[in-house]
């Protein structure tokens, strides 16, 4: 699915979505913004600044990202991607409404659509990066904006396991009111940074599993974008080298 979704995107494609990249960008922010401060028992603020800033971010994520015409049998990708983000727009407010009275399992699958729907939109970043013919500002923003929805994911990933089991990891302490979605984000950007202060640790062979995952996938991503950035930079100054040498011949 993946290489035929590549051979499938073109160049009009993603320009015409360029200009949704610094918003991208910024909303992918967002959610760094917010987490610090997310409380389900807490103020206005603290209950709802970090749905909302989740609901933007996916939003953003539909509206800036080409569609996908990859199929899974009879299901369009695009229809499932599309789909995934309409209920994370929904139970991001849940938990926050609520409170702690969802069970643990529908706080389960809330988290796995969201999750989802972040490790679909981090793909097609891949994507568009990959299949991007120039190096501009907006693409640069792109990049940035891909690595850090990578540490996004990983926390809601991490989230997800230690909502299934408690033993996962071991969080150290926590602050007063800090939720756990905003512990293990914490976690995964350490992690994929290569900071490894070692206050959050895995303590099962699953959570150990996902933290080498985490870390290669992040080491992969690095890789790949310093690659796809730089060949087409040099691939760029290469052809403007090209016509200014054919256009200095072409001069009497």
């Amino acid at each position: 699915m993946f290489q035929a979704e590549m051979r499938r995107l073109r160049g009009s494609q993603i320009q015409a979505k360029e200009r949704q990249f610094p918003l991208f960008l910024l909303c992918t922010l967002l959610p760094l913004v917010a987490l610090p401060f997310a409380d389900v028992q807490g103020s206005f603020l603290e209950r709802y600044s970090l749905p909302l800033a989740v609901d933007l971010l996916i939003l953003q994520s539909m509206r800036a990202m080409p569609a996908w015409q990859s199929c899974i049998g009879p299901l369009k990708v695009n229809d499932l991607y599309r789909w995934l983000g309409w209920l994370g727009v929904i139970n991001a407010w849940i938990p926050f409404l609520l409170g702690y009275n969802v069970p643990l399992g529908l706080r389960f699958v809330f988290i796995a659509i969201r999750a989802a729907f972040f490790v679909l939109t981090a793909m097609r970043v891949v994507q568009v990066l990959a299949a991007s013919q120039v190096v501009n500002a907006r693409s640069l923003m792109l990049g940035a904006a891909g690595y850090i929805h990578l540490g996004l994911t990983g926390g809601q990933l991490a989230t997800a396991l230690q909502v299934i089991d408690a033993d996962s990891f071991r969080l150290g302490s926590m602050a007063a009111g800090e939720e756990l979605v905003a512990r293990l984000s914490y976690f995964s950007f350490v992690t994929i940074g290569t900071l490894g202060y070692g206050d959050v640790v895995p303590a099962s062979p699953i959570g150990e599993s996902f933290v080498v995952l985490l870390s290669i996938t992040s080491t992969l991503y690095v890789s790949l974008l310093i690659g796809l950035l730089l060949s087409r930079y040099i691939d760029s100054r290469t052809k403007l080298a090209i016509r200014e040498v054919e256009d200095e011949a072409l001069r009497p």
